[in-house]
């Protein structure tokens, strides 16, 4: 039977470590905010749903090309619109004082979506059956093919 170097042996702790925190780790926050967004994430959400989204949406923004246009993907794990959608029922689900802290981050982050996509000029002419809720702005912009 194989053994296991000793070099292995010594750092599988370490390796076990780094996964029992699997929970978002949002540059720009602050301990309280991000103690915040585990708490929501273990009551609602799951361990790294904002993690998951903020990634899906600035892996978006950091395409290059001067006008983006939002994919119509069919699978909710690459639809930008649909991350941006989790962003928003997380920002929801914190208290005021974490709430205003990711909406800084969050803020930064559509003034982008706003600047590099365009709008959707027939959104406001959408059929009636359409306009039962009201829509968010990002899902008002023009898509790709």
């Amino acid at each position: 039977m194989p053994r296991r170097p000793p070099g292995a042996l010594r750092a599988a702790p370490h390796a076990r470590r780094g996964a029992a925190r699997p929970y978002s780790q949002v540059r720009g926050l602050g301990a309280s905010t991000q103690a915040a967004v585990r708490r929501v994430e273990a009551r609602r959400f799951g361990p790294g749903f904002l993690k998951g989204a903020l990634a899906t949406y600035e892996g978006f923004l950091r395409q290059p090309g001067r006008v983006l246009y939002p994919p119509r993907a069919d699978c909710p794990c690459c639809d930008v619109l649909d991350a941006r959608d989790d962003v928003q029922d997380v920002l929801h689900a914190l208290p005021p004082r974490a709430r205003r802290e990711l909406g800084r981050v969050v803020a930064r982050l559509d003034a982008e979506f706003e600047r590099r996509t365009l709008p959707d000029p027939f959104a406001a002419g959408q059929p009636a059956s359409w306009r039962h809720r009201r829509r968010p702005w990002w899902h008002l912009r023009l898509t790709g093919p």
